[in-house]
């Protein structure tokens, strides 16, 4: 099937699957934000409330010609932005003005601490009894750990993932991606999804509790159940346990990952390497015969590696049917037509009148197709507009920013590339 074939059939009248769903994002750094990116992806219109003249989001690089971070850009794409500093009152009234109006609202502070500012779930819940409240948190709503202060890196720490990833005799090491915030954020939206759904069935609301740990250990790849056993794990850096060969290879210019899965797999790379002998050779046709002279077969295989490029070695095993990929980096990631085709990579109008190239959705649906439609909104740049909507009137907002609850003037312009 081409793109043109998938999407025969699509829509262009709406924003994806969930357009006319609204949600309020109260959130800050990533887990949060994440859910509310990937709700917006989907079509719903998501609506961040941030502080008056909020920078948190401001983190470097900026994408080069935009003046813009890459942060902000990448987990705020697709929303609009309200600015209410909620420890006012003043704000907290106009936030449940909007909150009246909406579907979902979705926060990643500490527990406990909206409901001090009077705009928790019971509060939330006391003006629009349907609403479905999603709270990510570091340790969850409830547990001995709840009100600690978590962070993504604390939650690969506390899951055992840290201790799983890296060399087997070197030092623990983290995910270079936001890994427990990504996947909780993942979980949030889902967890929305659902509870949205029983919703509609049913007419109830209700609080979503999703924690950074829980997440990380959801999706361990069942290490838990084997911890929970006393079964010992170990690090196995590049390679695998179960799985032999597979890992990473030094080639003449770069490196290579190949992955053996299959005992087929191994009389192919036999072949594939002039070794057709070792195929179905005694201490080397199965698996198991593998795992056993895991440092022999290593040795064979890299040795083979070394005496090629990466490309000649990808296209030989290519050839043979073996799992393999050379090992990049994100900027060849960004190159590759396939990922340009997927629309993983998409260039987007951003609003201080630049482009920058922004993530794409991984979902694709061909009846209701998804993009980034546009960056991430200037801070309290939609704040007139839907605090009018929902009902403030110029009075209120006249009071808001006298207060400092909300921008004094219209909504501030991005920073300007320089």
């Amino acid at each position: 099937m081409d793109k043109a074939g998938f999407y025969r059939e699509a829509r262009h009248d709406v924003d994806g699957p969930l357009h006319g769903v609204r949600v309020l994002e109260i959130s800050k750094v990533w887990a949060g934000p994440m859910t509310g990116a990937v709700l917006a992806d989907l079509g719903c219109e998501v609506i961040r409330i941030e502080m008056p003249g909020n920078r948190e989001g401001r983190m470097p690089p900026d994408i080069p010609g935009t003046g813009l971070s890459w942060f902000r850009e990448t987990v705020h794409r697709n929303k609009r932005s309200v600015a209410l500093d909620l420890r006012r009152e003043p704000a907290r009234e106009a936030f449940l003005r909007l909150v009246v109006t909406a579907d979902v609202v979705v926060e990643n502070y500490r527990p406990g601490t909206l409901d001090g500012w009077g705009v928790g779930y019971a509060q939330c819940r006391r003006v629009n009894p349907d609403i479905v409240f999603v709270s990510i948190s570091g340790w969850g709503q409830y547990g001995p750990r709840a009100t600690d202060a978590g962070f993504d890196p604390i939650a690969q720490a506390a899951a055992g993932w840290m201790g799983l990833n890296g060399e087997p005799d070197g030092t623990p090491m983290k995910a270079p991606s936001f890994l427990a915030d990504d996947l909780a954020g993942l979980h949030g939206a889902i967890g929305a999804l659902a509870a949205l759904r029983h919703r509609d069935r049913t007419g109830e609301g209700q609080h979503v509790d999703v924690s950074l740990l829980d997440a990380l250990l959801a999706n361990s790849g069942g290490y838990l159940t084997l911890g929970a056993t006393g079964v010992p794990l170990r690090r196995w850096g590049d390679q695998a346990d179960f799985v032999v060969p597979a890992g990473t290879y030094r080639c003449r210019d770069g490196w290579l990952y190949l992955a053996v899965a299959l005992d087929k797999h191994w009389r192919s790379l036999a072949a594939a390497m002039d070794r057709p002998e070792l195929a179905r050779a005694p201490g080397f046709a199965t698996n198991e015969e593998r795992r056993a002279r895991r440092d022999e077969v290593n040795a064979l295989v890299g040795a083979w590696c070394e005496a090629r490029t990466v490309a000649e070695a990808a296209a030989g095993l290519a050839a043979a049917g073996i799992p393999a990929e050379p090992v990049r980096d994100f900027a060849d990631a960004a190159a590759d037509p396939h990922v340009r085709e997927r629309d993983m990579v998409q260039t987007v109008p951003l609003c201080n009148g630049t482009t920058g190239p922004l993530t794409g959705p991984a979902a694709k649906f061909s009846r209701t197709p998804t993009r980034v439609r546009h960056g991430a909104p200037a801070v309290g740049a939609d704040t007139e507009a839907l605090l009018t909507e929902a009902g403030v009137d110029w009075a209120e907002l006249a009071r808001l920013r006298a207060c400092g609850a909300t921008d004094r003037q219209e909504a501030p312009a991005c920073i300007r590339p320089h």
